[in-house]
């Protein structure tokens, strides 16, 4: 069922007792279905949690918005961060799921607004699958994210992202304390079925 309140157009699907929760953050352009399949492909019993950005470029719902291609608007990044740390709250009390361990799945613009809130909300995720994810901002002072696992996957003919940009961002999150894989597939920035089956297997060793 699809959900307007708690401030993100989302939806909700329950999993198995217990199990942890996905947050999954769409691409430009998305929606809060886009990813539900993706999410019980990568973890069968997993809560999904599926929130729509709240920022539209034309007709395309995002999470935050961009000057430039790469180039973004820190200022609305920050605030677009900060509101998705404090959904993940009330989204837990609402749903009683357990918000200490809640694991963000994001594509692209997901993955970027993902990156931010390890980096600004350090411990509101336990983890994070980061699928075509570039740098968001460099923080002034590194978080402390206290070896959470972080998975990188990026293609080396990607033109969105250069891969300078995801080694630098596998950078900033290992010298914060996060325990980083980076995966590598020889495609551009669509997801390829490679980087599903490294997500899959990374998560379910979690």
């Amino acid at each position: 069922m699809t959900n307007v309140t708690l401030d993100f157009v989302h939806r909700y699907v329950e999993g198995t007792p217990g199990a942890p929760t996905l947050l999954l953050l769409h691409g430009t352009g998305g929606d809060e279905n886009d990813l539900l399949d993706l999410g019980r492909e990568l973890l069968p019993e997993a809560n999904l949690l599926s929130p729509r950005g709240r920022v539209l470029e034309g007709a395309s719902p995002r999470f935050f918005r961009r000057l430039g291609a790469g180039v973004f608007d820190l200022e609305d990044l920050r605030l677009q961060t900060d509101a998705l740390a404090e959904f993940i709250g009330s989204a837990a009390e609402q749903y009683g799921f357990d918000k200490t361990h809640v694991i963000a799945v994001g594509y692209s613009n997901g993955a970027n607004i993902a990156a931010s809130l390890l980096l600004r909300h350090p411990g509101a995720l336990a983890g994070a699958v980061l699928l075509h994810a570039m740098t968001p901002f460099v923080p002034d002072t590194p978080p402390v994210l206290n070896g959470t696992p972080v998975l990188i996957t990026a293609g080396r003919m990607d033109l969105m992202v250069p891969a300078a940009n995801v080694e630098h961002l596998a950078r900033i999150l290992k010298e914060s304390g996060a325990n980083v894989s980076l995966h590598w597939s020889p495609g551009g920035h669509g997801l390829s079925e490679a980087e599903v089956t490294a997500a899959a297997q990374w998560l379910s060793a979690l």
